[in-house]
């Protein structure tokens, strides 16, 4: 061997025990986001979501916006959100526009997360049937209505998580299997409780009519968040609801928003 290729073997071999552990944790996480396999794309960019504040995770995880496949378009939605990642905003409202349901509700949660206003337009879209301008929603949105993988991206539980009763979550999960919208709605009415929007707050006034009962519940319980006083006017009404589950919500948010009128919290 020839002094030359000696010392450029050593040079190189000197240069892979160099490396250092962070050197090696970016080589395996970009390795497998950018990879052949789908699994692995996804749950490198799923990992991602332990590293904040990092420029270049953020960067990985926004490139992984655009993967071939939805659901490593969704993980990386998600994760930006985890990474409170602000920076990556106008990605994840462009991602909002996907085709796919569950990349559109990841996207949407992840701003939300962020506190970006422009979540409330698809909780709104979703509650309604129709944009905030107005505009009915198109067939291909329409969907996001009727795909069941909405329920794991809004998250089932917060749609039936405000109703404190037992044996609830139980009934609410048998419903599911025959009425894939409802707990949607419902959903999307709790992350509508703090969107200060006068057409939010009517719109979910106008729900409390809804014929589906867990739709009515959730609207309820959105409504006594906001503290809204003028939102007694339709919610004393469900005191003599037919399901029991909206009679107790409606209930509560009596005793809650007539408390906020007159600040007589406690009192019989």
């Amino acid at each position: 061997m020839t002094t030359l290729r000696l010392v450029t073997v050593l040079v190189c071999a000197a240069g892979i025990h160099a490396q250092t552990p962070v050197d090696k944790a970016w080589t395996i996480l970009s390795g497998a986001a950018q990879g052949k396999s789908d699994d692995n794309r996804a749950k490198a960019i799923q990992a991602l979501g332990l590293v904040t504040g990092n420029a270049r995770a953020r960067a990985l995880a926004e490139t992984a916006l655009s993967d071939e496949k939805e659901a490593v378009r969704a993980t990386a939605a998600d994760v930006l959100g985890i990474m409170g990642a602000k920076e990556s905003a106008p990605k994840l409202k462009a991602a909002v526009k996907d085709k796919e349901t569950s990349v559109v509700f990841a996207a949407a949660n992840a701003l939300f997360t962020l506190g970006d206003p422009a979540a409330y337009e698809v909780y709104f879209a979703v509650l309604t049937g129709q944009k905030k301008s107005g505009d009915a929603l198109l067939e291909s949105q329409m969907k996001m209505l009727k795909d069941p993988k909405a329920l794991g991206r809004m998250g089932l539980e917060v749609g039936i998580g405000f109703i404190p009763f037992g044996g609830v979550s139980y009934s609410a999960v048998k419903m599911v299997r025959a009425d894939n919208v409802s707990p949607v709605r419902a959903a999307a009415a709790a992350k509508l409780v703090g969107d200060p929007d006068p057409k939010t707050r009517q719109a979910l006034m106008d729900a409390t009519k809804d014929e589906k009962w867990l739709v009515r519940a959730a609207v309820i319980g959105a409504l006594a968040r906001q503290k809204n006083p003028a939102a007694l006017n339709v919610i004393t009404p469900l005191l003599d609801d037919a399901n029991e589950v909206v009679r107790f919500n409606a209930a509560a948010a009596v005793i809650q928003l007539s408390a906020a009128t007159t600040g007589q919290h406690g009192k019989k």
